[in-house]
This record gives structure tokens, C-alpha cells and sequence, in this order.
């Protein structure tokens, strides 16, 4: 794409978009240019749909499919200034799967089984405050806050800083682990390379080996224990109001995916039915 790329990169660095996100949106306009072996200034509407359907006959999935979509928009709706040749595209229609939701035991279980203490401690920390994995590993030492219980969450999703909860015995963990590893160059959860902070792919793979040793059978993810922790304090009655400034959610829609109404939740439920001819049904008149 050459000088076009250049003025992509810039207008996805004026939108504070996030890296992977510029990264995500660059890769797809550069395939959609290796397709047609055209510069997209010479290339409209049809040429987008060839493209995209291209992608289908090669058997890319719903998400993948937005996220071309996504890209083709922002280069020809705001690099090209082209707004008309994109904005018929069809977003995809994602369907939405409920993930698995660990036990309490489970999660216990799960951490205890990790073997490396930085990996480890940093699923602890992904779970115990309900963090993206990308935001746990870019913790600071300064971003723990002990004497008001809370973490600062530089730069989350969409570029937004929040505070979250941080628990007694969160903090207990972290003291303990600070004062065996005492973490250099201001990360709380170091890297390999001296100056560097823990990759996400470090503790995916350490969460892999995790499960395996716990034999678990669910389907683990570093967003499960998110997911979990979300589910965890629904059930432990918080206001999902409240669960929506942990997780740094702009909307309350995104939470109410996250909290996955458990059977245990339900069950607190009282039908009407049960609240006819006594003193509490008295408010539905």
C-alpha cells in the first residue's frame, strides 16, 4: 500500500485506536490489496463485496469476516474519504456463545496448579480483579494501591483508564510475591528480556499447562477466568451496574454477556406466583 499505508497508520494513531486493533484493520486492507493487485483509490463498492466473499469461500469465520469489514470501512470512510463505497457493507452477524463458567473450586484448583510464580500470579490477578489479560501484564508496581484497596488499570480497552477492587487477600498474594521476586524496571510481572513486561502468550501457555494438571474438562481460556469473576460476584448479589465500572464495559449490554446468569442465580428468583395473598405481594396491587 505504500504511501496509502502511511496515512492509514497515521489516521488510526489520530483515532487512539488500540495497537491491535491498527494492526488487525492494516492487515486486512493490505490482503484486500493483494487480492485485486490494485491500489483500493482505483478500486469501489464491488470490489470490496468480491473480496469479502472471497473470504467466505475460504471459510473464514463471522468475527475474522467483521473485522475485514471494520477495516475497509476506516480505510475508505476516513483515509480515503470515501464514506459511499463502504458504508452498504453488511456488518456479519456474530453469533454469541456462552462461554464455560468455572466453579470457585475450580478456579482455586486451576491457580494452584500453575507452576511458574510470575505466571501464575498474574492469573490470580486476572481473576481477583477481573482484568484482560493485556492490562494484567502492563501493570506497574505503582499501579497497586494498598492503603485504598485498588489497581489502577492504565490505557484498557478503548484506551480508557479505570480503578478496580483490589482484595485482601489479592494484596496478601502480591506483598508475598513482591518481596520473592522483587520485580525490576517498574513491571509488576516482568518479562525474560531485561525492561520488557510478561506477554499474554506467556501465560496462556502457562494456563494451558494449568489445566492440564487439574484435569479440568471445561474450556479454559485467560477470558474465562474474566467471564468467572463476573459470574462470581452476580451470584454474590452485586449490582451489575457495579460489575460494568470493574470490567470497564461501556455498555451495560457487553456486561449482561459477561455475567452469564447462572442456575444458582436463578434459583434466588422468586416467581409472582409465590408472592400472591402475602404481605410482600402487596406491590403488585
Amino acid at each position: 500500500m505504500g504511501e496509502l499505508r502511511e496515512r492509514m497508520t497515521r489516521d488510526l494513531a489520530l483515532r487512539n485506536l488500540s495497537a491491535a486493533t491498527r494492526r488487525e484493520y492494516l492487515r486486512c486492507c493490505c490482503g484486500f490489496v493483494r487480492y485485486h493487485m490494485k491500489s483500493p483509490k482505483h478500486l469501489g463498492e464491488a470490489a470490496c463485496k468480491e473480496y469479502l466473499a472471497h473470504l467466505l469461500l475460504r471459510g473464514v469465520g463471522p468475527e475474522t469476516l467483521k473485522m475485514h469489514v471494520a477495516g475497509l470501512k476506516f480505510l475508505y470512510g476516513v483515509t480515503l474519504d470515501r464514506p459511499k463505497v463502504a458504508e452498504r457493507l453488511a456488518w456479519p452477524r456474530v453469533p454469541q456463545k456462552k462461554p464455560d463458567i468455572l466453579s470457585g473450586t475450580e478456579v482455586e484448583k486451576l491457580l494452584g496448579s500453575v507452576a511458574s510464580l510470575v505466571p501464575g500470579m498474574a492469573l490470580a490477578t486476572a481473576y481477583g480483579a477481573g482484568l484482560r489479560i493485556s492490562e494484567v501484564c502492563r501493570l506497574r508496581v505503582e499501579d497497586v494501591d494498598g492503603k485504598r484497596r485498588l489497581l489502577h488499570v492504565r490505557l484498557g480497552k478503548g484506551g480508557k483508564d479505570r480503578y478496580v477492587m483490589l482484595a485482601e487477600r489479592l494484596l496478601l498474594a502480591l506483598r508475598a510475591y513482591w518481596a520473592e521476586v522483587r520485580p525490576a524496571g517498574g513491571w509488576l510481572f516482568p518479562g525474560r528480556k531485561q525492561g520488557t513486561h510478561l506477554h499474554p502468550t506467556a501465560v496462556r501457555w502457562a494456563l494451558k499447562g494449568a489445566v492440564k494438571k487439574a484435569k479440568l474438562k471445561k474450556r479454559v481460556t485467560t477470558h474465562v477466568l474474566r467471564h468467572s469473576f463476573a459470574t462470581h460476584l452476580l451470584e454474590a448479589g452485586t449490582d451489575i451496574r457495579v460489575i460494568q465500572v470493574l470490567l470497564g464495559h461501556a455498555s451495560i449490554r457487553t456486561t449482561a454477556r459477561y455475567a452469564q446468569v447462572s442456575a444458582k442465580h436463578v434459583r434466588t428468583v422468586k416467581s409472582p406466583l409465590d408472592l400472591l395473598g402475602t404481605q410482600a405481594g402487596a406491590i403488585l396491587g
